[in-house]
């Protein structure tokens, strides 16, 4: 064998060598890139710390309170309908300042004649500082309606029992807070919260429903007229 063809034949070996080294080099590049961790993304929660939170207890207080007043919780729309008629519960009129949502049905847009005072009292009051309405999304309820909404709406209070959902006596109003910017929302705290200490209302801001649960008691008039005839006796001196 020649010296040429023998070198050659070195040459030849080398250079399957490094080819070789070169291809195990880029496969492990490779192998190292497709082993990279992968950045998991963190969700963020947002803490919820109303300051009207919904209880059990509250809840067995607001009926305690009904039956003493002996207010029925309406079984059906033909109770419904007698109530409306003797003029126990009253008609919520829309205004410039408080409006009802498309959806609520005719024969549900009523309430106690108290309640209807605090609505539009809280209407007028919200119209005046920020030229817009608010809207109730739901009043009276009877238990044949609050059964069926319960069946897709679990966080809703049952029909019957101690804890038994407030809108079956028509004391109740659900307002919208869907929209609201932050100035509007504070301004409402800062409103419901004397009412609220007076033991006039039981506001809740409701986490799963856009709106404000707001529980009005019987003495709401009486107790408005006195801190109205008050600032009078004050503006007087």
């Amino acid at each position: 064998m020649s010296r040429g063809f023998k070198a050659t034949g070195v040459v030849c070996l080398l250079l399957l060598a490094m080819s070789a080294q070169s291809f195990a080099l880029h496969r492990v590049v490779r192998t190292r890139r497709a082993h990279r961790p992968v950045r998991r993304t963190r969700i963020r929660r947002i803490a919820w710390h109303p300051m009207f939170a919904g209880s059990h207890d509250m809840l067995v207080n607001e009926n305690v309170k009904l039956d003493a007043l002996e207010l029925p919780r309406i079984e059906d729309d033909d109770q419904l309908e007698l109530l409306e008629d003797s003029e126990d519960l009253v008609p919520i009129q829309e205004s410039r300042s408080l409006k009802v949502a498309a959806n609520l049905a005719p024969n549900r847009r009523y309430c106690r004649p108290w309640t209807r005072d605090f609505a539009e009292d809280f209407g007028e009051a919200f119209y005046a500082e920020f030229h817009r309405p608010i809207q109730i999304n739901s009043a009276v309820r009877t238990a044949e309606q609050q059964k069926k909404l319960r069946r897709t709406n679990h966080n809703a209070a049952p029909q019957e029992g101690d804890t038994a959902s407030t809108h079956l006596t028509g004391v109740t109003i659900d307002i919208s807070k869907r929209g609201l910017t932050r100035k509007e929302h504070e301004w409402i705290n800062q409103y419901f919260l004397p009412l609220r200490n007076a033991g006039m209302i039981d506001p809740i801001e409701e986490r799963r429903q856009p709106v404000f649960h707001v529980v009005v008691f019987e003495g709401y008039t009486d107790w408005k007229d006195s801190q109205q005839d008050s600032n009078i006796d004050t503006d007087a001196n």
